[in-house]
């Protein structure tokens, strides 16, 4: 990896309704179960910036294997809904040094997670409270949802990473914020296509193309996708500005 960069690898870019969902014939779930370089994993990302390695959010099944003990300096959560901190789960019973896992204030956290950490140093964080790990600088910002959840800001020189999910929308303070911050690359939630009423819980492509004209960041990224999501994309490939992509599963941004 570059030492002049901050780089994201989008470890996964799926919803719970990702491709290929559970008993769902579509088009876009049967090419995924025929090439699997179609399959969504639970939205959760890779952040390097010189000798720190950060995870977001931890829904992988496999986490465990694919990271093994060592291989990164922390865990930032979003929220505890299960898709993205299953792969929690069966960490906690490693051995070895703590694990740090950064999060919003949450009671409930997810099952028994607070309850068994083994491994796991939970550690809340609070919006608009900066903090920073090894070299990068992060900033949580709060996010519109059914739990308590945060996006995070990330700064490594002059890269400006904000990972948005799960939101509908932006809170005033969120929007504010990130104008004024400016982001290089706003990776945002995006699980439905357009809706006349407001989605539940997900941005669809219209509130997220609004959030995204309010932040006005260089490029912008959409992930926590839905299969009914890309499907649509697939019959409206032109849908999006030149400056917001669809993201997929092993994508690279800032290398």
């Amino acid at each position: 990896m570059s030492t002049c960069s901050m780089h994201l690898t989008f470890i996964g870019t799926g919803s719970t309704s990702a491709a290929p969902l559970y008993g769902c014939d579509c088009a876009v779930c049967t090419a995924a179960r025929n090439n699997p370089t179609l399959k969504r994993n639970p939205a959760s990302a890779l952040i390097e910036a010189g000798d720190t390695r950060l995870l977001i959010d931890a829904g992988l099944h496999n986490l465990g294997e694919r990271f093994p003990a060592g291989s990164f300096n922390a865990f930032l959560i979003t929220h505890f809904h299960a898709d993205h901190v299953q792969g929690l789960f069966p960490i906690r019973w490693g051995v070895g040094e703590k694990i740090a896992v950064y999060g919003p204030p949450d009671t409930e956290g997810c099952a028994d997670l607070y309850k068994n950490p083994g491994l796991l140093d939970f550690r809340a964080v609070h919006k608009f409270e900066t903090f920073t790990i090894g070299e990068i600088t992060i900033t949580p910002v709060p996010l519109i949802h059914s739990k308590p959840t945060l996006g995070y800001c990330l700064e490594w020189r002059d890269t400006r990473i904000a990972y948005l999910t799960d939101t509908v929308g932006l809170p005033p303070s969120t929007a504010e914020f990130l104008q004024q911050w400016q982001p290089t690359q706003l990776i945002l939630d995006c699980s439905y296509p357009p809706r006349l009423d407001l989605p539940k819980g997900h941005n669809d492509v219209t509130r997220a193309l609004e959030s995204i004209a309010q932040v006005q960041p260089q490029q912008a990224l959409l992930t926590h996708i839905g299969h009914e999501l890309d499907a649509w994309f697939n019959q409206h490939p032109n849908a999006l500005p030149s400056n917001v992509l669809v993201a997929h599963d092993d994508m690279v941004i800032g290398a």
